[in-house]
Order: C-alpha cells, then structure tokens, then sequence
C-alpha cells in the first residue's frame, strides 16, 4: 500500500478512492495502525484545508426508516447548499451467529453518482453496543476534516443503548407511529438524550398523530425544565415535514461556525473515547494504568493526541508484562 500521506490531497478533492484507502487506515485495530493516523491527522491539521465538520447522529429503533430518511434530508442539504459536502457513516448490525453483517443502508441511502458533494460508508457494529462499532469514532475523526457534515447513523438500538450522545453534536431520535404508549416514552434510557425527535412514516396520520401527542405529554414529565424539544413528523416517503427537519439542521449548522470551539467539542470526545478504548483493551485495571500514567487528558498531550496516547499504554503494557515475565523467571531460578 503506498504512503497514506499521499492520499490527502486527493481526499481534500473528496475523490472518493482517496477517502475509503484513508478510512481503512482508521478502522485498522493493530497498533501500527496508530503511527499512520497520527502522521495523517497532523498534516490534515497543518494543511489549512480542514472543514471542521459537524457530528449530527439519527438513532431509532429498527424499521423506524433511518437510512431513507437520511439519504432524503442529506440530498436536500447539498441541493439546497451547493457550497457543503456531507458524508454519512452507517452503521449495521454484526450476527451473533456468524459473525457477519449485511451492509443493507447503502441500498435505501441513495446519492447522485459522480456527486462528490456526497459520501457514503457502511460498518459493521463487530456486536458492540451502544448503537455504533468500535471504529466509528476513529472514522469521524479523519471525516471531521474532509466534510462540512457527518451524519451518523447507528445501527437499530433499543432503549439503554445511548453511545451516540457521546458522539454528535446534535441527535435526532426516530420513532414510527404506534411506537409506544405514554408509559413507554416515560421510561428511561434513549428517550432523555434526543436533541430532536421526529415520528417518521407519519403519512399514516391517525397513528402519527396518537403518537405525537402521547410523546408531547410524556417529555413534560421525564424532561421538566427544558424547553420543548421539537418533534417533527415526516415521512421520507412522500416528502412530508422533511423540509422542516432540514431547516432546523441548517440553523444549528449556522450557528455552530466557530472553528475553536469544534475542536475542543472534538477534544473533548477524543478524551472520552480514549478511556473508553482503554477499558475495552484492558479492562478495570487498564484504567487503574491510565491513572498511574496521569489520566487521558494528561497523557492525550503528552503524547501528541489520541494515537499517540494509544500507542503510549500498548508500550507501557508491554513493559509491563517484561517486567512480571523477568519476577516470574528469578522465582523459577
């Protein structure tokens, strides 16, 4: 494979090619892997062309109709926007049988072919919970400076699996008429993150509307002191209040243009999601090191960033298991 680092500028032109050679370097889980991001985020940081990209995330149950309603709402932004580019992130589901996945979305997310305006990439979840897989939140962070928008789309969650509120910069909940009684939309869980929710499939209007009021009363109480959030009914179908969703979204993209302030919202996900790579790796104890070493925010700068810091605990691991092998063979002495 040749030098990733001569892949950027195609990438800045969004050839397509460029950005999936770049997005496997990402997903690669060895630790040499970590040299190669490092080297490929600096010089997308250094190159003056970084877009910034804004994180906005659609969850929902199965069958909710999130990969239409995606594909709809990002060809209306680009047709809209001519000056934006956006990419879309799904994520499917892994069978606990086999192991495999069907990478399904890409058949209802459908974009303009040779529209470089628009990118498409498909994961398998690898049976993490939490609605995304475990390379999700690498992709995002090389996708952060080729695109104005990411959209990510998680795999069919259930009602504790909330990892994309560690993830986008705004969440959009779908739900599908006759979803749930009162009762259900009171339960803890995914229905206290949603920044937004929107009832989709909503042309079937007497059940939309049940479901709409039934979900207004229930946020009164399991959100008190907010202001209300919004619900949209849509239906990806017939076009449906989809342009109501969209002028939302492009009010938050407006208002949300300060540089700065998205890479310390990017900083500040990079922190979490090194500990919790940490704890995947390593478990309880592996936090107990990372403690020992000064803590993610500490070691992250120390280190020169997320992979920098990855490689950090790999070698502080591996120093450590000499060491014990070194006890353990004087004991056999």
């Amino acid at each position: 494979m040749p030098d990733p680092l001569e892949l950027i500028p195609a990438a800045f032109e969004r050839q397509k090619f460029a950005i999936a050679r770049l997005i496997s370097v990402f997903e690669d889980p060895r630790p040499a892997a970590a040299d190669q991001r490092k080297r490929i985020l600096e010089t997308l940081q250094s190159s003056g062309r970084s877009r910034r990209g804004m994180f906005l995330g659609f969850t929902g149950t199965p069958g909710a109709g999130k990969s239409t309603l995606v594909g709809e709402l990002a060809n209306r932004l680009i047709d809209q926007n001519p000056d934006r580019c956006l990419a879309v992130l799904a994520v499917d589901p892994s069978s606990h049988v086999s192991g495999g996945s069907i990478l399904g979305d890409r058949t209802r997310v459908r974009f303009s072919f040779g529209d470089d305006r628009l990118y498409f990439r498909s994961q398998a979840s690898d049976q993490e919970l939490g609605g995304i897989s475990r390379t999700t939140f690498s992709v995002l962070r090389l996708l952060y400076h080729l695109f104005d928008v990411i959209i990510v789309e998680t795999v069919g969650i259930g009602q504790s699996e909330i990892e994309i509120q560690q993830t986008a910069d705004r969440v959009f909940l779908l739900l599908q008429p006759l979803a749930g009684d009162q009762i259900q939309f009171m339960k803890a869980g995914i229905m206290e993150i949603p920044d937004c929710f929107i009832i989709n499939k909503s042309d079937e209007k007497e059940a939309a509307e049940r479901t709409f009021h039934a979900l207004r009363a229930s946020l009164q109480l399991i959100r008190p002191g907010e202001n209300r959030v919004p619900i949209f009914r849509t239906s990806a179908l017939t076009g449906m209040g989809l342009q109501d969703v969209l002028d939302y979204l492009l009010d938050f993209l407006h208002q949300r243009v300060d540089g700065a302030a998205l890479d310390a919202s990017l900083y500040r996900r990079e922190v979490y999601y090194f500990e919790k790579w940490v704890k995947d790796e390593l478990g309880r104890q592996g936090l107990h090191m990372l403690s020992d070493l000064g803590g993610a925010r500490e070691l992250m700068d120390d280190a020169g960033g997320f992979d920098g810091a990855q490689k950090a605990v790999l070698r502080a691991v591996q120093d450590s298991r000499k060491e014990l092998e070194s006890r353990v063979s004087e004991v056999l002495r």
